[in-house]
């Protein structure tokens, strides 16, 4: 299976369709007026269908268990052909489009298996994914023009030769696989006036400046204090889902002081500096937060 466990949940819909073809008027008929001998052929399909939906990870080895919180199953006739839709939602990692395509290439086959007594020659047709909605290509991220990011080290042992970078590393690998320019990778010591400092000069000429490291609770851990007095805007909402997101990994994320927002047109971020907590708040925010600098021209959300 496909490891998801870094993925954010997104409301996902699925819209697949199968088509079942007759040979004769009379089979509509009878579909039509529930004069099958098998029994009524729509409300029968349709519940191996739903069946099949909550099924589907038992019979397609890679397709994850998981909630499935509406589906909808319609019918439409257009001359000997039974065109049927299927719809599904839920709020999860992964999308459910092969759950919809499963779920309707079961309603067709129930529907061929009912039918066949009075009609012989009946036909399945395409099977195929109309439309899907919630996953990443649903949320149009890319900027016009590169966007550029500095990321800045806060940490005395770093700054000092004892200890080797992690953590500003996997931001610049996670930054690099999101199409943004790194202008500049400083290591500094946590203390308030760099930082301060680092801030206001990098965001007169960059779009992002991410911070790792003194988000913590210690008395050195100082970057909050260096960066909330001069943020413009704090970004709640942001700092709420790099918390949210760790929380639902290990217990302590709980404690980290993550600071998000905006100080003129740059995005100003601080991150942990613990290597899996930074790559997890990065996981929890991007490349989503990027659709901050097209609201900041005025895009409406």
């Amino acid at each position: 299976m496909v490891d998801i466990t870094h993925k954010i949940k997104t409301l996902r819909t699925a819209i697949a369709e199968a088509t079942v073809k007759v040979s004769k008027q009379e089979t509509i008929d009878a579909l039509q007026n529930n004069k099958v001998p098998k029994g009524n052929v729509y409300e029968m399909a349709k519940t191996a269908g739903l069946f099949a939906v909550k099924t589907t990870h038992n019979v397609i080895p890679d397709c994850h268990p998981l909630p499935i919180e509406f589906t909808a199953i319609d019918y439409k006739v257009e001359g000997l052909v039974v065109k049927i839709h299927l719809t599904i939602k839920t709020i999860y990692k992964t999308g459910v489009e092969v759950e919809a395509m499963h779920g309707a290439s079961v309603v067709a086959l129930t529907m061929y298996d009912m039918l066949k007594p009075i009609d012989k020659k009946i036909e399945i047709g395409t099977i195929k994914l109309i439309e899907k909605h919630g996953g990443k290509s649903s949320f149009n991220t890319k900027h016009r023009s590169q966007l550029i990011a500095n990321v800045i080290v806060c940490s005395d042992s770093i700054s000092e030769g004892k200890k080797e970078d992690k953590a500003g590393k996997v931001i610049i690998e996670k930054l690099k696989a999101n199409n943004v320019e790194i202008a500049n990778y400083d290591v500094i010591p946590d203390e308030i006036e760099a930082i301060r400092e680092k801030a206001m000069v990098y965001s007169e000429t960059s779009n992002l400046v991410i911070f790792t490291g003194g988000t913590g609770l210690s008395y050195g851990d100082v970057t909050p204090e260096a960066l909330e007095p001069i943020l413009e805007r704090r970004i709640p909402g942001a700092e709420e889902a790099i918390r949210s997101y760790g929380q639902d990994r290990m217990p302590y994320a709980m404690l980290s002081r993550s600071v998000v927002g905006t100080l003129g047109d740059a995005l100003i971020i601080a991150l942990p500096g613990s290597t899996k907590g930074a790559e997890e708040s990065m996981d929890a925010i991007f490349p989503h937060i990027i659709h901050v600098f097209k609201v900041l021209k005025g895009l409406q959300h």
